[in-house]
């Protein structure tokens, strides 16, 4: 389905973003003149890396480094003049892009000559602190003592009983390689404005010098949490009269503002308070959900809402799902959360001092955005998803939803990992790339 936005919905650009250029030898173009970044390209990938490359970068005035997967066309394919830049959702890391040969989000948009990089923000995959080792723990799988089927001479009771017996053992599994890295958790003291300031404008330094585009720009897409993070950085740009350094942008499943949706995210809002008062500093996604989810995949799926949250019915390949859900997710801080909670509250989401309102300042922007939505998305509902994009100048948005009345339907990560992204929105999202994709 193709929604056409009223032009009611959407102010004149009233800020034009200005670009620092300085005169090239051949007179004909300019070149930007590019920050100085700090950097390497890793020597050695470890096995969960499946990128042609790996490259740390560091993030200016701390100890965090944050790794970029990046993924190298081939000379054949077709050329590009901008690389492409991916950011993820909320704690996750670079899997979710990369699942499969042949379900890979970063290795198709590479195929179609982009060159490809995926930022894991810090604390997420192989991002760390320098002064901190991080276990390399293999990807995993779900544990024996909960694959097995009940035979039919257990009652419901005992069956329950050692659903939860797998559970608590899967679960003291995770929090015991949780523990282990108990010196950077007491460090997880960052929020959004953090990746917003910090890391994603230390990322796109590093790529822009790597690659040297001639404009010095990129192409951007976010997935939830990502797409949110580049929404805000049109946001404060536009707002500030400064070079977002993006020539298009596209957004997967996110939002400014849930006030207006029936996002399922509203059910875990009251969770935040008391983790407040008891000063609770991380939330250890990643363990909870790889305790979980085996639980939610058998009978008599009493946890199986998990699993619609993520894929909708028949649109991931099991084994992919798991390994999603296994793999994919992290430790989260206590702050990042409250300030996201400001997304559900009047106003949408706003900075850490709660003065500056990211979704009133997108009308300044002039980057062509295209925005993604699923049909049966329950974390970020396409009412959600229009909420944010009917801020921006009619001339430079466009918004879609992924769905059909009769199926396929997309959920939350199907926009990136369903069965028939690669047929439906894949396409999609290279079209509208490669129109903005010019010098």
């Amino acid at each position: 389905m193709v929604f056409v936005l009223p032009q009611s919905d959407f102010q004149t650009r009233v800020a034009i973003q200005i670009a620092s250029v300085v005169p090239d030898l051949n007179p004909t173009r300019t070149r930007v003149r590019m920050k100085a970044v700090t950097g390497r390209r890793a020597t050695q990938k470890p096995s969960i890396c499946t990128a042609d490359e790996l490259h740390f970068v560091h993030v200016p005035n701390s100890n965090w480094r944050l790794a970029l997967w990046r993924y190298t066309p081939s000379p054949q394919a077709t050329r590009r003049i901008h690389p492409l830049l991916l950011l993820s959702g909320l704690g996750t890391n670079a899997i979710g892009y990369d699942l499969a040969p042949d379900s890979s989000f970063a290795r198709y948009m590479c195929n179609q000559g982009f060159d490809t990089w995926i930022l894991e923000l810090r604390g997420a995959g192989l991002s760390a602190e320098h002064n901190l080792r991080e276990a390399k723990q293999p990807l995993i799988t779900a544990s024996d003592p909960l694959d097995s089927t009940p035979n039919h001479e257990t009652n419901d009771a005992s069956f329950i009983v050692s659903h939860f017996v797998g559970l608590q053992e899967r679960f003291s599994t995770s929090i015991e390689d949780f523990q282990k890295q108990i010196d950077l958790v007491l460090k997880y003291s960052w929020d959004f404005d953090h990746y917003l300031e910090e890391d994603v404008p230390a990322a796109m330094e590093y790529i822009r010098t790597q690659c040297r585009p001639n404009d010095g720009k990129l192409l951007a897409i976010g997935h939830s949490m990502g797409g949110i993070l580049l929404y805000a950085t049109l946001s404060q740009n536009g707002n500030e009269g400064k070079n977002s350094w993006l020539a298009s942008v596209v957004t997967l499943g996110a939002s400014l503002d849930y006030t207006t949706s029936r996002s399922s995210l509203k059910l875990l809002l009251p969770l935040v308070d008391p983790a407040q008062a008891l000063n609770v500093p991380v939330i250890p996604l990643g363990a909870l959900l790889a305790a979980l989810y085996p639980v939610a995949s058998r009978p008599p799926y009493f946890l199986s809402w998990l699993k619609s949250q993520v894929s909708a019915q028949n649109n991931m390949h099991p084994e992919l799902l798991e390994k999603l859900m296994l793999n994919n997710f992290c430790t989260v801080p206590a702050k990042l959360l409250l300030q996201l909670r400001t997304a559900f509250q009047k106003g949408g989401l706003c900075d850490r001092n709660g003065t500056f309102f990211y979704k009133d300042h997108l009308k300044k922007s002039n980057i062509p955005v295209l925005a993604l939505a699923g049909d049966r998305d329950l974390i970020c509902p396409p009412e959600a998803v229009y909420e944010t994009i009917k801020m921006i100048p009619n001339h430079s948005a466009s918004f879609k939803v992924f769905g059909e009345p009769s199926g396929p339907h997309y959920a939350h990560y199907d926009l990136v990992g369903g069965r028939l992204a690669s047929h439906q929105v894949y396409p999609c999202v290279v079209e509208f790339l490669s129109r903005h994709d010019q010098a």
